[in-house]
């Protein structure tokens, strides 16, 4: 960064570090003991579709990748397109699986990037639930490098928890990079698996 950087008060992007999805386990003990969350054992990644052929070769080697265990007992991995018209690749495990779940959600990001589509990479999310049904997503900004919750209410209104959104984010800060922006947490209303 050079000097006219810092005088336009211009700074240079986050580097995403995929490897802060690895803490989501660690985390998810805190926020079971701190909140009574736990882990649903459903995971997606979404990403903004590009056309061309070397994106559809990537997507279908990452859906390959993360159906491989399918003639074991794996549940294959979905691919569905929201209103926005992003994309979304859902990955189920058994709720004790969460690495193996953070595992497929890193392989995803990481193959993405590795192929050139970093920039397409938008957001990570591991949902979770409590003992009442109430939803809780720890979302994972590529871009950023940090986590925030979301917290839907549940009822088909697109409305949040906001008190608990700040209650998690002072429960996880010592497990996970959270996001100090609140204007940056973005809500991600049906998100698949949240």
């Amino acid at each position: 960064m050079g000097f006219l950087d810092s005088l336009f008060g211009r700074s240079k992007p986050v580097r995403p570090d995929l490897d802060q999805l690895f803490a989501v386990p660690s985390a998810a003990l805190t926020l079971e003991a701190g909140a009574g969350f736990r882990p649903t054992g459903l995971g997606s990644v979404c990403f903004a579709a590009v056309e061309g052929g070397a994106f559809d070769e990537v997507t279908r080697q990452v859906t390959a990748l993360l159906d491989a265990d399918t003639d074991r007992g794996g549940t294959p991995v979905e691919a569905s397109r929201d209103s926005y018209g992003y994309s979304w690749l859902l990955a189920r495990h058994a709720p004790e699986e969460l690495p193996e779940l953070v595992n497929d959600l890193h392989a995803v990001n990481s193959e993405l990037e590795a192929n050139g589509f970093g920039p397409q990479l938008l957001c990570s999310i591991v949902s979770f639930r409590d003992g009442a049904g109430r939803p809780l997503g720890l979302v994972y900004l590529y871009k950023r490098g940090t986590f925030y919750p979301f917290a839907p209410l549940p009822g088909g209104t697109e409305r949040r928890d906001n008190a608990l959104e700040l209650q998690v984010r002072a429960l996880l800060a010592d497990d996970l990079k959270v996001e100090p922006e609140l204007n940056r947490w973005f809500p991600v209303w049906g998100a698949p698996g949240l």
